[in-house]
């Protein structure tokens, strides 16, 4: 089980009077996220949704609160942690000079995958993403779609417990996109806790348990996406979280 308590992370921006101002990019968020779950994090750009996922993967240290892993905080079992997780953001670079079997193999020297079963796990994935008619090619002559499987395929050489996936599948066409949702939705049968950022509220309401939604770096809505509907009398999420803010978004 995943959970997070109070989690804050101040930053200091510039204001038009080029004055050193503090604000709150996330501001006391807390939920839990059970095994066998997808937890939806949607809100529009600027909502914190990033540094939140950033800080629960271990990138961004936060300014309060806590991030526990069943049980274990960053501060004591950073390495034990972050070998259970896999994190994907939104603009992850990978390079792009190597063909995708050798990055992949790269991954498995990361994360101490025995070399005796490095071959058959990666057929295993390349065959799961559809990726086998560009598995030797190099990422640079690869489709937006196709390096998009191939960064989900690095998170998945260990084979995670937790998966952090920040807007997985934003840019992709449809078939892309609905291979990535088919992966997810498999992970979870397994047993695996999947924490899904996105900005598409349709994407969300099909494959997540749970959602929460945040506004300006603090929740304003938690629930399944069924009871958040009928909480806010609206037949779609979308409608719901515009029911919720009381009007349009401001993404400054």
């Amino acid at each position: 089980m995943l959970k997070i308590n109070n989690l804050k992370k101040k930053f200091i921006r510039m204001n038009e009077k080029k004055q050193k101002q503090e604000f709150y990019a996330d501001n006391g968020i807390s939920f839990k996220a059970n095994d066998g779950e997808i937890v939806g994090v949607l809100g529009p750009n600027g909502a914190g949704k990033t540094t939140l996922l950033r800080m629960i993967a271990g990138i961004l240290e936060p300014t309060e609160g806590t991030v526990d892993f069943d049980g274990l905080n960053y501060k004591e079992n950073e390495i034990e942690i972050k070998k259970k997780i896999a994190y994907l953001s939104g603009n992850t670079k990978i390079y792009n000079t190597l063909s995708t079997y050798e990055l992949l193999d790269m991954c498995c020297d990361f994360y101490d995958v025995p070399k005796s079963k490095r071959k058959a796990r990666i057929e295993e994935i390349s065959k799961t993403l559809g990726m086998d008619e560009f598995l030797y090619n190099k990422i640079e002559r690869l489709s937006t779609g196709q390096t998009q499987k191939v960064n989900i395929a690095r998170c998945m050489v260990h084979d995670p417990k937790y998966y952090i996936l920040d807007e997985a599948t934003s840019g992709l066409d449809i078939i892309s996109s609905q291979i990535i949702l088919n992966f997810i939705k498999e992970e979870k049968k397994k047993g695996k806790t999947i924490l899904y950022s996105t900005h598409y509220m349709e994407e969300a309401e099909n494959i997540c348990d749970h959602v929460i939604m945040i506004n300006k770096g603090v929740v304003i809505k938690e629930g399944t996406p069924d009871s958040i509907k009928k909480e806010t009398k609206t037949t779609n999420l979308r409608d719901a979280f515009f029911a919720l803010i009381g009007g349009e978004v401001d993404e400054d």
